[in-house]
């Protein structure tokens, strides 16, 4: 068992922290947006983050955006969205929920095996400060265990990569202290494209552009599920490369310690 985990754990630090590949010209695109570094983040020190929930964020400078995903992957819309990701070399953070990975698993792992970072966002999206907190750490915990059994091959409660992201931002004291003291790092954000509202891509693109401008730097929040967003991710990428944006990539601190 401990070969197999040390196995596991060494493929997914050579995906997830190949650091020599951040910031360097990007194949087939010398245009490309890239991702400028990497940024590790500890509970311990950071334990929720994004200012629309919270009273902090994180520690960005200006004009430094990190790209979130949630609701995924979703076998329609998730492949465009990595596609234009690829394209760009830009690396993002995906919150899936459990119940998509089970039934997409291969797109859970693609999005490992292209550098991402893997996220956890339950197992089927309840608003979880509705619900007895053992309901809650139950659904919770599933959605860990099946996001990371797609992914890794391994059913486990306590998080590869421990970050979360509560559906719908429903949190409560006694569910963000429990993250806390499981050292998950929960995820709020900075700014979002609404795109659980309907409009066309050439609209969510207005929108958003208009709202990273105004706060400057944050976590972007977008739905890897949503056809507009998959549509209007390409020239949103372009978009923040004329405009003088960069990309930051989030990983669990220590996680290269660990995983060498």
């Amino acid at each position: 068992m401990q070969i197999m985990i040390r196995t596991i754990a060494v493929a997914i630090a050579a995906v997830l922290f190949p650091l020599a590949a951040v910031a360097e010209p990007c194949p087939g695109n010398p245009n490309a947006l890239g991702t400028e570094r990497v940024l590790e983040i500890d509970a311990k020190t950071t334990p929720r983050v994004g200012r629309k929930h919270f009273p902090t964020t994180l520690p960005l400078r200006k004009k430094e955006l990190v790209l979130t995903f949630d609701d995924g992957p979703w076998p329609g819309t998730t492949p465009k969205v990595l596609d234009a990701l690829k394209h760009e070399c830009v690396r993002a953070t995906f919150f899936l929920l459990g119940k998509n990975s089970e039934v997409s698993a291969a797109l859970a792992r693609r999005e490992l095996a292209e550098g991402h970072t893997v996220g956890h966002h339950t197992y089927a999206h309840p608003l979880l400060d509705r619900m007895p907190m053992a309901k809650a750490e139950a659904e919770i915990d599933r959605g860990i265990e099946e996001d990371d059994y797609a992914v890794y091959g391994q059913r486990r409660s306590e998080p590869l990569i421990p970050f979360f992201r509560f559906p719908g931002f429903a949190s409560n004291k006694a569910l963000l202290d429990r993250m806390a003291e499981r050292n998950i790092v929960v995820f709020g954000a900075d700014v979002w494209a609404s795109d659980w509202d309907p409009m066309t891509p050439e609209q969510q693109l207005h929108l958003i552009l208009n709202r990273v401008e105004q706060v400057g730097s944050g976590i972007v929040l977008f739905h890897d599920t949503k056809i507009q967003t998959a549509a209007m991710i390409p020239e949103f990428l372009r978009e923040l490369k004329k405009r003088g944006f960069r990309i930051v990539h989030v990983v669990p601190a220590g996680a290269r310690g660990v995983l060498n």
